[in-house]
């Protein structure tokens, strides 16, 4: 009898309910059994903000050190917190098909930004969504924060924080879409490189496991996130930088950037099309021309003290 895979996850109520998603279809598709692991990562034992311990890394090297060692045969990050550069031993085996990447507004009563009063406190753990919050209302008070999503509703609840701005993918996946009161279009907040998509990894060297694998990931889903992460990695910018960027197609890719001054006076956005198979390309261009119109002093400012990695979002 064949043993089931082991799946390697984070321990939140997030990436335990992503990962089981995953499970089953990897099952349903392939008929492999497989069976989750829970890791605690340096990032989740910590309280102290992401920006001080590292980063989205400090979830992502937790999983791959017990991938490496061989106690797990394969992780599911959520993909923007995967660093933009290859990870030794290691591959991108599959990228299921993408949720909604959009981002979220959580407030009290049923209020949209535009009902909140003026020096609303909105919490937020990136200086992308705190960034471009600013550019629709510069008398908001973005208010870092970590924990769960359900940690972080409780805060509107209780009146610690007028709103809170989380990924609709993450909301979805644990049965809270009811605390959505907005919806953020692409032309308000573009998401982050990645968000609302899985990644899942394997050993670079498991060429068997890596062809099981293939059968839960989605092509379009693939190009979209590598066209983003990569005009990620041309702006030379991380999790700590305020920068946002949605790509979407089949065949064809359209690719959507934007880089904001940390206050949200100023943003440059670029956009630019192109066949799927060039989608790495196609973000080194699109940063190419953010850069030339002066992105680099925008994103080697990142903001400090909040990161888009948060554990629940």
């Amino acid at each position: 009898m064949t043993a089931p895979l082991r799946l390697g996850t984070r321990k939140s109520p997030m990436a335990m309910a992503q990962s089981l998603g995953v499970a089953r279809a990897i099952t349903e598709q392939s008929g492999r059994a497989v069976e989750l692991v829970g890791i605690s990562t340096y990032g989740d034992a910590s309280a102290a903000q992401l920006a001080q311990i590292g980063g989205t890394g400090v979830f992502v090297s937790g999983l791959r050190a017990r991938l490496l060692a061989g106690e797990v045969d394969l992780a599911v990050h959520s993909l923007k917190d995967l660093p933009t550069g290859p990870a030794a031993g290691i591959m991108l085996a599959a990228v299921p098909p993408r949720d909604d990447p959009s981002d979220v507004l959580a407030a009290r009563d049923g209020a949209k930004l535009a009902d909140l009063p003026a020096g609303a406190r909105i919490g937020t753990g990136s200086p992308r969504r705190a960034a471009q919050l600013l550019m629709l209302r510069r008398d908001l008070v973005p208010v870092p924060v970590r924990g769960n999503a359900g940690t972080r509703l409780a805060k509107v609840a209780s009146g610690e924080l007028d709103a809170v701005v989380l990924a609709y993918a993450g909301l979805a996946r644990i049965g809270r879409l009811d605390a959505v009161t907005q919806i953020f279009g692409p032309d308000e907040m573009l998401p982050a490189p990645g968000q609302g998509a899985l990644a899942v990894e394997c050993l670079a060297g498991r060429a068997d496991l890596a062809s099981l694998l293939a059968c839960v990931d989605d092509p379009a889903s693939r190009a979209a996130t590598t066209a983003e992460r990569s005009l990620l990695a041309a702006l030379q910018a991380g999790c700590l930088a305020p920068v946002g960027a949605y790509a979407a197609g089949t065949n064809v890719v359209r690719l959507d950037g934007v880089v904001v001054a940390a206050d949200g006076g100023t943003s440059l956005r670029g956009s630019a099309s192109g066949p799927a198979a060039e989608a790495e390309r196609l973000g080194r261009q699109v940063a190419a021309d953010l850069l030339r119109r002066g992105a680099g002093r925008y994103t080697a400012v990142s903001g400090g003290h909040i990161s888009d990695g948060d554990d629940e979002r």
